[in-house]
């Protein structure tokens, strides 16, 4: 049984015309995880926006996927830095 919130990457591999090697490539670096269910692979519906942005670096930009990793570790950064600046913001506020 497949909970709904899982995809194939059978089908995520025919829709964006990738190889299932990339994917598991991907998997690997440990910049998705990948699910087994019986002898087959999924990923969570949360991850597809982050697979997409990794198949228009690799195919738009060329990038490797030393390349991508790097790319998806200063998103991270990025993401954490804003975070911590809303915080430091807030609490300004309350010295105001």
């Amino acid at each position: 049984m497949v909970e709904t919130h899982l995809i194939a990457i059978k089908t995520i591999c025919l829709n964006y015309g990738i190889d299932n090697s990339f994917v598991e490539e991907l998997n690997e670096f440990g910049l998705i995880h990948i699910e087994f269910i019986q002898n087959d692979k999924f990923i969570h519906q949360d991850q597809i926006s982050d697979l997409e942005k990794m198949i228009r670096l690799r195919n738009e930009l060329n990038l490797n996927l030393e390349g991508i990793d790097v790319v998806f570790n200063l998103l991270q950064k990025e993401k954490e830095l804003k975070e911590e600046l809303t915080i430091l913001k807030n609490r300004l506020k309350l010295y105001e």
